[in-house]
């Protein structure tokens, strides 16, 4: 069965971006250092992103290549580009935005924006069929949790302290979500792989 997941890489204090992240800048002071993990040409460039890599880290990049789509927020897709037009195999990427897009609709065919979670979630597991969905973005993900509509993470935490920036969970309600682990893998280049599963 389909499920939404979230990837991301995490400071072990939490944090998602170093400081001053923003255009240009967008895994902020020092936030490259959370994706040393991954493969060179996947840190290089998007559209030549590599499967088959060796190691646990080539396993986990080979997970989140095989998803049938992608949600993520303006905050993520923005600074990166909209990854020119094309996450990864031309599947479908939804973007949640709460105004009209500021490039020319149509510019890029594969990106549709809505401005409500729980729709944008739907969409994407129906264009995704028995694959997953990737989420990226921080608050992509509160929302989503908040929604009821985030089913995994997959956290792949870095054995870095960088004191501030932007936090994965920084502005969660009071809500009392428990997970369940589901899988511990120890990745090359110190990273440890964390997946967990939302319980409902």
């Amino acid at each position: 069965m389909s499920a939404t997941v979230l990837y991301m890489s995490m400071s072990l204090d939490g944090f998602i971006a170093g400081p001053n992240d923003g255009p240009g800048n967008g895994l902020g002071d020092n936030g490259h250092c959370l994706h040393e993990w991954l493969p060179p040409v996947v840190k290089t460039n998007r559209r030549a992103l590599a499967r088959g890599e060796a190691g646990v880290n080539g396993q986990i990049v080979d997970e989140f290549l095989d998803t049938g789509a992608v949600v993520a927020g303006r905050g993520t897709f923005e600074p990166a580009g909209g990854w020119g037009g094309d996450h990864h195999d031309g599947v479908p990427i939804f973007i949640l935005s709460r105004r009209d897009p500021e490039s020319e609709p149509g510019q890029w065919p594969l990106v549709t924006y809505i401005n409500d979670v729980e729709i944008a979630m739907s969409a994407a597991k129906r264009a995704a069929g028995d694959k997953n969905v990737l989420v990226h973005g921080a608050g992509t993900a509160q929302l989503a949790l908040a929604a009821g509509v985030l089913d995994e993470f997959e956290i792949h935490l870095i054995p870095v302290l960088l004191g501030q920036g932007r936090r994965l969970f920084d502005t969660l309600g009071p809500e009392h979500i428990e997970l369940e682990r589901t899988r511990v893998l120890e990745g090359e280049h110190g990273v440890t792989h964390l997946h967990y599963r939302v319980q409902r």
